[in-house]
């Protein structure tokens, strides 16, 4: 049951307040067409509004270290378990289901971010930011039984477009990255030889490259994690 006692038209604004207390941004919603399929709600029944959860740079590293401290060190994925737990607690007090991009069946959260905020995709796949290059992510949504006030997306400029050199589809020595897609197989295997330790403990060479956003660049240490955890839980090939 929801704690939250104000009115619909302030409720964006009270949630980015709530998530600021995690380090979480909001990132953008819109309300759904009644004839597109629509996951659940709250009350079970499809939900009529999603609003979208993130980061901007590393503005969630602090809170997550404090909260993985005081927390076991045999959980499977910690920043996944973090999320949860955050998300879960700001969407029990505005009467929301917490849903994250980890759950299964998956929800298209790519093209929820898409929408709400009218980006597009990087060659690497990740969705260039204006401001924040590649570095950002869409930690979890909310999703409501109400309808939700939210602005409509800009129309940013598409840093991609703009980038002749390319960068990001160069740097990587396995080439894993290219116009034909990425080579999941030949990042996984380089990343898990010794050749890849480069990238396995400061991330992945191509998105370190792009030369937008770098003011939001994600500390080695987190870039370390999200490695780890796609060397550890990807499946060989």
């Amino acid at each position: 049951m929801s704690e939250w006692g104000g009115t619909g038209e302030g409720l964006p604004g009270e949630i980015a307040s709530a998530l600021s207390g995690h380090g979480l941004i909001l990132r953008g919603g819109f309300v759904f067409g009644e004839d597109e399929a629509r996951p659940q709600g709250l009350s079970g029944a499809p939900a009529t509004a999603v609003l979208l959860v993130g980061q901007a740079g590393a503005t969630h590293w602090p809170h997550f270290l404090r909260w993985r401290q005081s927390r076991s060190r045999e959980i499977a994925d910690p920043l996944d378990s973090w999320s949860r737990e955050a998300i879960g607690a700001v969407a029990e007090f505005f009467g929301a289901r917490a849903v994250l991009p980890s759950d299964r069946p998956y929800l298209p959260f790519q093209q929820w971010a898409m929408r709400a905020e009218g980006l597009k995709p990087s060659p690497l796949g990740i969705l260039m930011h204006p401001d924040y290059g590649l570095w950002h992510a869409y930690r979890g949504a909310l999703l409501f039984d109400v309808a939700v006030a939210i602005e409509a997306p800009r129309n940013p400029i598409h840093l991609c477009d703009l980038c002749v050199g390319k960068p990001c589809l160069r740097s990587c020595p396995v080439d894993a990255h290219s116009e034909a897609g990425f080579a999941y197989g030949d990042c996984l295997r380089h990343v898990r030889s010794p050749s890849g330790n480069a990238c396995l403990t400061g991330g992945c060479l191509d998105r370190n490259a792009c030369p937008h956003g770098q003011g939001h660049r994600y500390p080695a240490e987190l870039q370390a994690l999200h490695m780890a955890a796609f060397a550890g839980a990807a499946e060989e090939f």
